[in-house]
This record gives C-alpha cells, structure tokens and sequence, in this order.
C-alpha cells in the first residue's frame, strides 16, 4: 500500500475538483471511495484506509466535515478547486484556492 499513500490523496482531490467543485455541494467520503473502486482501487483498501487523507484535508482547511452517520461522514469545500501543474515534479495537482501553495504530492511539497 506505499504507492497507495502518494497516489490516494491526490486522486482524492481530482476526484473532488472533478465531480464536487462547487462550495453548496454537498458529497460522502463513501461516494468518492467507490469512484475509487471504479477508477482500479486495490481491492483490499477499505473505506478505513482512506479515512486519513480526508482527515487531511479536512485539517488542511479544503474541506469542512458537516454531518456524519456512523462511517459515512458528509463535507462540503471552503472553497472552489483549481487545477494546477506542479513545476517540479511536473504532476497536475488540485488546491482549494485558500489553500497554501504547496504542491499536494507527498514526494514534492515543493512551493507552487
């Protein structure tokens, strides 16, 4: 699962930027887990396992957590996503605007 720690979090929020980038939207951490599945998530990743990156997020200030029932826990964004190419690991990275301008990849954090 060491690939799955650099590559989840960042599928995470290009499936946020994709599919819920619009502040009064709101979405499930089970709804972006199985966009996940259907995208080639190893089987054996559980929605356990994901919790974590969007503790991340949720910490980092993108996302604010607005209701929960039992695992399924309900967010909505502080702010809209923008895409944006990191120039030093050359990968296309999703930050919320009031975010800090630190490339997302575990492997960079390189100033964006």
């Amino acid at each position: 699962m060491s690939t799955s720690n650099v590559v989840l979090p960042l599928q995470i929020r290009k499936i946020i930027f994709e599919k819920f980038n619009d502040t009064n939207l709101r979405f499930t951490n089970d709804e972006i887990f199985e966009i996940l599945k259907t995208n080639g998530l190893e089987s054996s990743v559980t929605i356990d396992d994901v919790e974590q990156y969007f503790n991340q997020l949720r910490d980092g200030g993108l996302i604010r957590q607005i209701a929960q029932n039992f695992t399924t826990n309900y967010y909505k964004l502080f702010d809209t996503v923008e895409k944006i190419k990191c120039n030093s690991c050359n990968q296309e990275v999703y930050l919320g605007k009031m975010e800090p301008r630190v490339c997302p990849n575990s492997e960079c954090k390189a100033t964006i």
